[in-house]
């Protein structure tokens, strides 16, 4: 029977209790998000939801075509400049998802011949992009430079190393500045997702390569997603105009995909001068992960202390960690739930978001919902 061996698949979830279901969510939910990556809470205000109308009563719902063709619009150049400018790039791109410009990033800047060192704890867009590439991948142990240094000394041709930049199961932050020094001392190139540190990290969030002090660096290549800190959709490779120009000319993801449609475009670019002027929506996400953090350990909870805005909360079991998000769902908190193969590691959890517009009584009721509920 065509596609039998799916049955069998779906019962090896079933009974290592892996299961994954859609819920559609309605337009007003009831429950506090703990959830969600709308880190600046952005995605509802009104000057962002304005700036994806404005886009699309202006240049219609779709971009019509990929960008080379008539998927390129004025607001796309707009948003590319004033993105670069934000974080200290010399140029940007932008995707129609932060996933392909992973994807875009490492496969053009990994040809054949070249290795790849690729931090053990990356996201599944990076890795999927050292799979596609043509570079040979050897996989560094977790936020260890000398593992990096290690593996760069295998080889003496191109070689770029990639890394999260904060890395998304536990929210802790890659040592970017021993990452680059490494790479310098043998003349390879930095690709860092900064996914989780725009809009959190660096001065008014710029993110974790300014804070690093490696903004507007030749051998630094950055990707962004513009769905967590900016509240919409879509991606954006940042880094010296050669390499961006490079990209145009030889990313798969950019060269073959419909552009991003105008209206995250719009709510991107709104939210992108919304934080400039608010720069301090950066450093109150902050504090509330802070504050997760040090109420959940007072309640006798394993957290893991976070660098940015995301908070992890150990569960004893995949089945334990889906029960225990399901209880604080009926108890009103919506909390991330991630098990295997989602966690490099093994070890389930509860993933909190921390938003910079969670009140101090928020808080206060997740960290009580999160404590009465536990398995």
């Amino acid at each position: 029977m065509a596609f039998g061996w799916i049955d069998e698949q779906a019962d090896q979830r079933r009974r290592a209790g892996l299961v994954r279901t859609l819920r559609p969510r309605p337009a007003d939910s009831p429950l506090l998000d703990l959830a969600s990556n709308d880190y600046l809470g952005l995605a509802r205000h009104p000057e962002v939801v304005e700036g994806a109308a404005r886009a699309a009563r202006t240049w219609g719902g779709g971009a019509t075509g990929s960008r080379l063709v008539t998927g390129t619009t004025e607001l796309h150049a707009e948003l590319e400049r004033e993105l670069a400018d934000f974080c200290g790039a010399e140029a940007a791109l932008v995707f129609s998802s932060g996933y392909a410009a992973n994807l875009a990033a490492v496969t053009a800047l990994a040809p054949h011949g070249s290795l790849i060192v690729s931090d053990a704890g990356n996201h599944a867009s990076l890795i999927d992009g050292c799979r596609l590439a043509r570079g040979v991948t050897q996989v560094a142990a977790h936020a260890d430079p000398d593992a990096v240094r290690k593996a760069l000394r295998t080889h003496d041709g191109p070689a770029v190393v990639v890394s999260d930049t904060v890395f998304s199961v536990d929210g802790d932050a890659a040592p970017l500045a021993a990452y680059a020094e490494a790479c310098r001392e043998h003349g390879a190139g930095l690709v860092v997702d900064d996914a989780h540190g725009l809009g959190v990290l660096g001065d008014g969030g710029r993110g974790a390569p300014h804070a690093a002090g490696l903004a507007g660096a030749e051998d630094v290549v950055v990707t962004v997603t513009l769905s967590k800190s900016l509240g919409s959709q879509g991606g954006a490779v940042l880094g010296p105009a050669r390499v961006i120009d490079h990209l145009v000319n030889a990313a798969r993801t950019f060269i073959f995909d419909t552009g991003l449609a105008p209206a995250p475009a719009g709510a991107a670019l709104a939210a992108l001068r919304l934080l400039r002027r608010e720069p301090e929506r950066a450093a109150r996400a902050r504090a509330v992960a802070g504050e997760l953090h040090t109420r959940l350990t007072a309640a006798g909870l394993e957290a893991v202390r976070p660098d940015a805005a995301v908070v992890s909360v150990r569960a004893p079991s995949p089945e334990g960690a889906v029960r225990w998000a399901a209880e604080c769902r009926a108890a009103g908190l919506a909390v991330g739930c991630f098990r295997p193969p989602s966690v490099p590691d093994g070890i389930s959890r509860l993933r909190l978001t921390a938003r910079a517009d969670l009140s101090e009584g928020q808080i206060e009721r997740a960290v009580r919902v999160i404590g009465t509920t536990r398995p």
